[in-house]
């Protein structure tokens, strides 16, 4: 992946404007994940936990497809509460340095008046580009 940052829009802070993907990669779109159980039960209220969960289950999907996190493009947070999520902004970044590093993918963020899951308060999906394995290479 390459990343794309003109310099006319300003030096981004926690995303990165654009992402090139390489040829020959297979597109991976994960659709959103909340802090949901199997059951689709959200037994954790806290914004920063339910973050972590619902961010770990799109990379769980990722992995489960052959990649990593440097494979991943695009990622989109929906929140039912903006004021929640600048708040947590600190924590956040642990969080998001713990499974992520120092990768920011091109991303939006979103609040929106709920979400399908009850009592979810984050949803992440992710768009990734997942290189095509080398001939004779084990799934």
């Amino acid at each position: 992946m390459t990343i794309i940052n003109p310099g006319e829009l300003g030096q981004p802070r926690g995303w990165s404007n654009g992402i090139l993907a390489p040829s020959g990669g297979r597109l991976l779109f994960v659709a959103g994940q909340t802090a949901a159980d199997a059951n689709g039960h959200v037994a954790e209220r806290g914004f920063v936990s339910q973050f972590d969960q619902a961010l770990g289950k799109a990379l769980s999907v990722i992995a489960a497809a052959g990649g990593g996190i440097e494979h991943i493009g695009r990622i989109t947070t929906y929140v039912t509460d903006m004021e929640a999520y600048r708040a947590s902004r600190p924590k956040l970044s642990e969080v998001w340095q713990r499974h992520m590093g120092h990768w920011y993918p091109a991303m939006a963020l979103v609040e929106v008046s709920r979400l399908v899951d009850h009592d979810a308060s984050v949803e992440i999906e992710m768009t990734a580009v997942i290189p095509d394995r080398e001939p004779g290479a084990s799934a």
